[in-house]
């Protein structure tokens, strides 16, 4: 079953394509049948510059338990920058 419940968010930064390096300007995260994974379901995320057209676009598509981790590694991460670096 999928939920069509999809997050968008603003971000900055760059993805790497095909075409090289691009300027992201948002992302959008949600749980659905993947493409190319093997999973039934996973979270998907999809960082993206609709500016640059479709090329301009990094897809990731993680198991639950895959997204998880990453997300606590990401605020590990960020949490153990020293002050002023961010």
């Amino acid at each position: 079953m999928c939920t069509y419940l999809t997050e968008k968010v603003d971000v900055a930064g760059s993805g790497k394509g095909t075409a090289g390096w691009f300027r992201l300007s948002e992302a959008s995260v949600y749980f659905d049948h993947p493409v190319h994974a093997p999973a039934e379901h996973t979270l998907n995320i999809d960082f993206l510059n609709p500016g640059q057209g479709p090329s301009a676009r990094v897809a990731v598509e993680l198991t639950a338990e895959s997204a998880r981790a990453l997300a606590e590694a990401i605020q590990a991460t960020l949490a153990s920058v020293p002050p002023g670096l961010i």
